[in-house]
C-alpha cells in the first residue's frame, strides 16, 4: 500500500496565536498590521522571533534585534512572547490533527506529520480531508495552517512550504518535475548555505538540475554522506517513518544550525550557554539529573563529531553543565568553521546522592541552584523571554542573534 503523509504547519505560529487571542478580545489583528513577537517594546531590547507579512515589507527579519526592526518600521507593534499561550494553542492544534490520523508525529511546537496510510475507506479523498482539517483549525481556533500532502515526509513538508497562508498543496512523485525541480537549490530541505554555494559554483542552480546530475558528482561536491542524502532528496526519495508518541526521555539535547559559520569561541559559547540553559531547565522540570555531558558539532564537509565526559556527580545546574561544555569544546575544537553545534545530557537519574569534595565551594553551588530555581520560576509564570542570561546577549554578529532566536523557539519543542 502506498504511503500517504500529511505535514501540517501553523502559519507564523507565535504571531498567529497572539493575533487570534487579541481578535477574541476585540483588539486589532496583528497579522494585518506591521507587528512582531519578541523582546520588550519599551526598552527595545530582545530579538524578533516572528513577524507579520506587513512587517516583512519593511525589511523586518526574524532573528534581528527589536531596536533595529523599529528603526526600519517606526510604527511596528512589538509584543512580548507568551509561552503559556503558545503551549495552550499548540495542544489544541495537535488535538485536532491527532483526531484524524492513526499516527501523529509532533515535529515541533507548530508542526506535525500525520501518517494517513490505510485511511482511504474513511477518507477517500485526501485533499478534501486536508481542507477539512485546515478549515476546522481556522474556524475553531482562529489561526491558519498549511497542509502538504505526499507519499513521504520530505515531499509533504516541501509541499506545505509552497504558497502561504491557509493553503493545501500536494507534491506527489508525478508532480516533482513540475512543482519541485524548478525551485532554486536553496529551497531543498536540509540543504545549507555552504552546500548551495558549492552547487552554484558548479553551475547547478535548481533542484531539477541537481536531480539530473550523476550522484557521484553531487557526492564529489558535497561529500559522500551528505551528497548521497541530498541527491536522494532532490529526487523526492525519503523513507523515514512517522514516529508516534516518544518514549520517556533518555536524554536531553539541543542543536542549532546557523546560516553564517561559527568561527570563534565567543560565538560558540554564546550559543552553547543558551542551549545549556534550555536543556537543563527541561531536565529540572522532569526532576532528573545527568551524569554525562556531550558537545556535538558539524563542519562544512557535513562531518558530525562529538566529545563527552562522565561526571563525578549527577547535576542539573546550568553553570556546572556549561563549565563542562566549555572544557569539552576547548579540548576538541581547533577553530574550523562550524555549521551546527549542540549539547546533549545523558545518563539520567533522579538521585539526590552526591559525593562531597573537601575543595568544593558549597556556598557557590547553593547560590547557583537558587539562581536556576528563580529563573525557572520567572519563565514558568511570565514566559521564557522575560529573563535571559547576560552572556547569551554578548555574541558577536548575526550568528549569535539568529542562534538566540532559534533557542527561544527551541524552548517550546519536545
Amino acid at each position: 500500500m502506498e504511503r500517504l503523509i500529511f505535514h501540517i504547519d501553523v502559519n507564523s505560529a507565535f504571531l498567529s496565536w497572539e493575533a487570534a487571542k487579541r481578535v477574541r478580545e476585540g483588539l486589532p489583528d496583528l497579522r494585518e498590521i506591521p507587528s512582531c513577537i519578541g523582546g520588550d517594546p519599551k526598552s527595545r531590547r530582545g530579538i524578533v522571533t516572528a513577524k507579520s507579512i506587513p512587517a516583512k515589507k519593511y525589511g523586518v527579519t526574524t532573528g534581528e534585534p527589536v531596536a533595529m526592526a523599529i528603526r526600519k518600521c517606526p510604527e511596528l507593534v512589538c509584543v512580548p512572547s507568551d509561552f503559556t499561550l503558545y503551549e495552550k494553542c499548540s495542544r489544541a492544534f495537535k488535538k485536532i490533527c491527532a483526531s484524524y490520523a492513526p499516527v501523529m508525529e509532533s515535529f515541533s511546537i507548530d508542526e506535525v506529520f500525520l501518517d494517513m496510510t490505510g485511511t482511504q475507506l474513511i477518507y477517500p479523498d485526501p485533499v478534501a480531508v486536508a481542507y477539512e482539517i485546515k478549515d476546522k483549525i481556522r474556524d475553531e481556533l482562529g489561526f491558519t495552517v498549511n497542509v502538504g500532502i505526499s507519499v513521504n515526509k520530505l515531499l509533504a513538508k516541501m509541499a506545505s512550504d509552497f504558497e502561504k497562508p491557509d493553503r493545501v498543496h500536494t507534491l506527489f512523485p508525478s508532480e516533482v518535475p513540475e512543482k519541485m525541480w524548478p525551485l532554486p537549490v536553496r529551497d531543498l530541505l536540509f540543504l545549507g548555505k555552504a552546500s548551495e554555494q558549492k552547487l552554484l559554483q558548479a553551475g547547478i542552480k535548481t533542484i531539477g538540475e541537481m536531480a539530473r546530475c550523476r550522484e557521484e558528482e553531487i557526492q564529489r561536491l558535497l561529500g559522500k554522506k551528505a551528497g548521497h542524502q541530498l541527491y536522494a532528496y532532490a529526487n523526492g526519495i525519503d523513507d523515514s517513518p512517522v514516529r508516534g508518541e516518544r518514549e520517556e526521555a533518555k536524554g536531553y539535547s539541543a542543536e542549532t544550525t546557523v546560516e553564517d559559520d561559527i568561527v570563534t569561541y565567543e560565538q560558540a559559547f554564546s550559543i552553547l550557554l543558551a542551549q545549556c540553559d534550555v536543556v537543563a531547565a527541561r531536565m529540572r522540570r522532569d526532576g532528573k539529573k545527568c551524569s554525562c555531558v556531550a558537545v556535538t558539532w558539524r563542519t562544512l564537509d557535513f562531518k558530525t563529531r562529538s566529545h563527552q565526559r562522565k561526571l563525578d556527580n549527577p547535576t542539573d545546574i546550568t553553570e556546572e553543565i556549561f563549565s563542562q561544555v566549555k572544557t569539552l569544546l576547548y579540548e576538541c575544537w581547533k577553530g574550523q568553521p562550524l555549521r551546527l553545534i549542540g549539547v546533549a545530557l545523558t545518563d539520567l537519574s533522579d538521585e539526590e546522592y552526591r559525593q562531597m569534595s573537601l575543595f568544593e565551594n558549597t556556598q557557590s553551588r547553593e547560590k547557583q541552584k537558587k539562581v536556576d530555581e528563580a529563573v525557572d520560576d520567572i519563565r514558568r509564570r511570565f514566559g521564557n523571554s522575560m529573563i535571559t542570561r547576560a552572556s547569551t546577549l554578548n555574541s558577536a554578529g548575526k550568528v549569535g542573534r539568529k542562534a538566540k532566536a532559534q533557542m527561544d523557539n527551541e524552548n517550546m519543542k519536545a
